[in-house]
């Protein structure tokens, strides 16, 4: 009997490594767009945070997304990912 591998990532926003299902994908699509990714499948550069609105206002603070993705994120940006995370609950 196999044990199957975890899948792990880092939270953008804690630096912890967590199994992938207990995070949150966000992507920058090929067009420049952000937003969250629940599939885990969208074309584009990924980052994970954790589910928690917690983490998504470190992510805030500390600009990580914007060190992630190698561009601005405004704040617009994070108020579309805290409503998409209320809807993941």
């Amino acid at each position: 009997m196999t044990n199957k591998k975890i899948p792990m990532r880092m939270c953008t926003a804690c630096r912890e490594m967590k199994p992938k299902r207990e995070l949150v994908r966000i992507v920058k699509t090929t067009e420049g767009e952000i937003k969250a990714d629940p599939t885990g499948k969208l074309n584009g550069r990924g980052a994970y945070i954790c589910k928690s609105n917690e983490c998504l206002s470190k992510a805030r603070k500390s600009n990580a997304l914007s060190r992630a993705f190698g561009m601005a994120v405004n704040d617009e940006i994070y108020s579309m990912l805290e409503r998409e995370f209320e809807n993941l609950e």
